[in-house]
């Protein structure tokens, strides 16, 4: 009870609490280059040229008394400013103590709430989030119990799924938090097949004709709904097949999301692997999806015409990565430079970000390491892309944050 009443005024305080933020940099000067930390980085391909990057440790700007906790969703709006949605409920007493009631640490900290937007230079521009923004249906909030995935669209609102126990829904909402609509329904799952329901959907990607879903804890799919009024287009599995594979046993575990129990990852697999973790429309309209317990990502294209399930739809190619990583897996997350030259690939596992030639599907090189410092990773979760190049990323485990890369030229 304390938890959620620390929530209901946690918006209230974050912004109120903006100020508490000097907004200057490491030294204290104010002088961003001060803040830009190197980032320890491969060149694979020496013949081609490699963005290089620099993490800004003066970014995001939250308040003195505020904490994030995992945060699974990450999306750059039209806006260039930031949207993350972040788990209050995976911080626990000793790092939340002032949510306790009576509170047991007299500074830091309170969770922040669920969606955070920053503006792009990292102060709050609106923060909501939780159960009284969902209806209710037969009595059970439509608010996912574990958020997975958040999606900016064009038109400024906001998506957002679940990979929690019954989390078998998509919500869209206004950029302040209003609901509008949802797909699905928590409680409700009816496998690979339904046209009707959801699994535990980790991603969407809400721009143009349709809303795409990865449909992808406890199913192994995609599904492609009609934007203007969510009617069920299609759904499709690995190679653009019916899914295969069978559905997983609910409810998903995170302790399943690092095992290597499976028998490890089969990039050649004609079935998804058990997350199919994002999906993202690219330069062309192609459609990018996340396998990532099989490390590898598969890449469609939509013909013309009408068709059934795999119908109107076309497989591209396979663009695999870091083939033999266990554990977490690979392939977690995917986007783009602004001029399509470059494809940008979250790595659970290896705390990498791969940088690819987004033509060629050529790795070129990496940045990133494991570690808990500026530019460093644990459980690196989304990246994003906004139109100045800069990369942002969200890391969920024990990592807990979003950092934000610049770029500083190329390597050569």
């Amino acid at each position: 009870m304390a938890l959620r009443r620390s929530l209901r005024l946690s918006l209230g305080v974050l912004l109120g609490s903006v100020a508490l933020c000097t907004g200057a940099s490491v030294s204290g000067q104010g002088d961003p280059e001060v803040a830009l930390v190197a980032v320890e980085s491969e060149h694979l391909a020496p013949s081609v040229p490699m963005p290089r990057f620099k993490a800004d440790a003066s970014w995001p700007k939250l308040p003195a008394d505020t904490i994030l906790g995992q945060i699974p969703g990450l999306s750059v709006g039209p806006d260039d400013s930031v949207w993350i949605v972040q788990r209050p409920n995976s911080l626990d007493v000793h790092e939340a103590g002032l949510a306790a009631d009576p509170p047991t640490t007299l500074s830091c900290c309170r969770p922040a709430p669920h969606v955070i937007n920053f503006a792009p230079d990292g102060t709050i521009r609106r923060a909501w989030g939780g159960e009284s923004h969902a209806p209710e249906i037969g009595g059970t909030s439509q608010w996912p119990a574990n958020v997975h995935g958040l999606f900016a669209a064009r038109d400024g609102t906001v998506w957002i799924g679940g990979n929690g126990k019954d989390d078998h829904v998509v919500l869209q909402f206004t950029a302040d938090g209003r609901f509008l609509r949802q797909f699905g329904q928590r409680g409700k799952s009816e496998g690979n097949a339904s046209s009707r329901y959801l699994g535990n959907p980790s991603d969407v990607f809400a721009d143009g004709d349709s809303v795409l879903v990865s449909d992808g804890y406890i199913n192994k799919r995609i599904v492609q709904l009609r934007q203007k009024d969510l009617a069920f287009l299609r759904l499709w599995g690995a190679y653009g097949a019916k899914p295969g594979g069978g559905t997983r046993a609910q409810p998903f575990d995170q302790s399943q999301a690092a095992s290597t129990g499976d028998g490890g990852a089969d990039p050649a697999s004609r079935s998804f692997g058990d997350i199919v973790h994002c999906v993202e429309r690219g330069p062309e309209g192609l459609i990018y999806v996340c396998d990532r317990r099989n490390n590898r990502i598969q890449v469609f294209r939509e013909t013309p015409g009408e068709g059934d399930e795999s119908g109107g739809l076309e497989f591209v190619r396979d663009i695999v990565i870091a083939p033999r990583t266990g554990g977490l897996r690979s392939a977690s997350d995917v986007a783009f430079s602004p001029d399509g030259t470059y494809m940008y690939v979250a790595d659970m596992a290896n705390a990498k970000v791969w940088i690819l030639g987004r033509e060629s599907g050529e790795v070129i090189g990496n940045f990133g390491r494991v570690g808990r410092y500026p530019g460093q990773f644990f459980w690196l979760h989304s990246v994003a892309v906004d139109s100045r190049g800069n990369v942002y990323t969200t890391e969920v485990g024990t990592g807990r944050r979003v950092q934000k890369f610049v770029p500083v030229g190329l390597i050569r």
